[in-house]
């Protein structure tokens, strides 16, 4: 009986400390780990949402770039990080699902080292060319490499990233073969594109869209099944030869493994009320991506199953790196 009652005053004891943490957090800023350079889609996700953040809170959100390693760097600072909801990870599927299944090393694992919190936008990817480029189309482009065997070239977002690995599969599946160009982040890959240095990219939209509409860079195609609503003249990969072609990136925010889980809600609850804005959604809906919200249930459950999913590309590609 002395036994029973001692365990059930343990949990007691733990959920009224859980519940005093929710209340009390947070009480110091939190910082917000970006695991690219500044520029690219999931430094903007950051820093859409950090405004939002300071606003409810009332406590500084820094956003702190670590690139380097397709993202392993940056989420091994957040794996590594004291549970307390104080140091965030915002990551897309480079970091969660392809980096660590393409480093033989990987500094984590998406699954067991993280928590995951909720989603926070969808974005399709670009293929997008330098205006020297002279291929209007993913025929001419093909041709155009195919005629210029590994003197073509592809910036990547890094090694092992969603980027690297959807231009391989389009390179796959059109049967071509580009020499490719790794920066630590879209933002850098996409100053070289700008300036001519490399002849390609793969991005997505919401760090290419502003460069499209000026003309600085051409998009040949979106790699989403249907055309992005932004880009409505620009056909999809599938629609010029690449059948069944449909790759798309979800950011999202994570929190190291063990933080408890009234932290995780009352971070889910503020991230929805950020993202519920209307000043939100028209910012990154004028970045061609949609916002999302999503529960840390659904989002763990997307993590697992496009985790398992880009295992069997990465087997598939023998895409491997140190």
């Amino acid at each position: 009986m002395k036994l029973f009652i001692r365990f059930a005053a343990a949990i007691v004891l733990a959920a009224s400390g859980n519940a005093a943490w929710s209340q009390t957090y947070p009480v110091k800023p939190v910082r917000i780990v970006v695991p690219f350079a500044p520029g690219g889609n999931v430094d903007i996700n950051a820093r859409a949402i950090a405004p939002g953040l300071t606003e409810l809170w009332k406590q500084q959100i820094i956003v702190d770039n670590r690139p380097g390693a397709g993202g392993m760097i940056g989420g091994e600072v957040v794996a590594k990080a004291p549970a307390d909801g104080y140091t965030l990870l915002m990551a897309s599927n480079s970091v969660y699902s392809v980096a660590p299944n393409v480093f033989t090393k990987p500094r984590f694992n998406p699954v067991k080292d993280f928590a995951a919190i909720s989603g926070i936008s969808n974005v399709p990817f670009v293929l997008v060319l330098h205006p020297s480029v002279p291929a209007k189309n993913m025929k001419e482009f093909i041709a155009l490499v195919k005629s210029k065997p590994g003197r073509m070239t592809m910036a990547t977002a890094g090694t092992g990233t969603s980027n690297h690995l959807v231009g391989e599969l389009i390179q796959i599946s059109a049967g071509i073969r580009m020499t490719g160009v790794p920066y630590k982040g879209s933002g850098p890959a996409l100053t070289d594109l700008l300036g001519g240095q490399v002849d390609s990219h793969v991005d997505q939209l919401t760090a290419s869209m502003a460069y499209i509409q000026s003309g600085r860079i051409r998009a040949l195609a979106v790699t989403t099944d249907k055309r992005a609503p932004l880009l409505p003249n620009v056909p999809t990969l599938a629609e010029q030869g690449l059948k069944g072609f449909d790759a798309t990136t979800i950011t999202g925010l994570l929190a190291p493994a063990g933080t408890p889980a009234a932290i995780i809600d009352q971070v889910h609850a503020a991230i929805v009320k950020v993202t519920a804005q209307q000043v939100i959604r028209d910012r990154f809906a004028a970045l061609g991506a949609t916002t999302l919200g999503n529960s840390p249930a659904e989002f763990g459950e997307y993590i697992r199953q496009d985790y398992a999913k880009w295992q069997k590309v990465v087997t598939t590609a023998n895409i491997r790196s140190d």
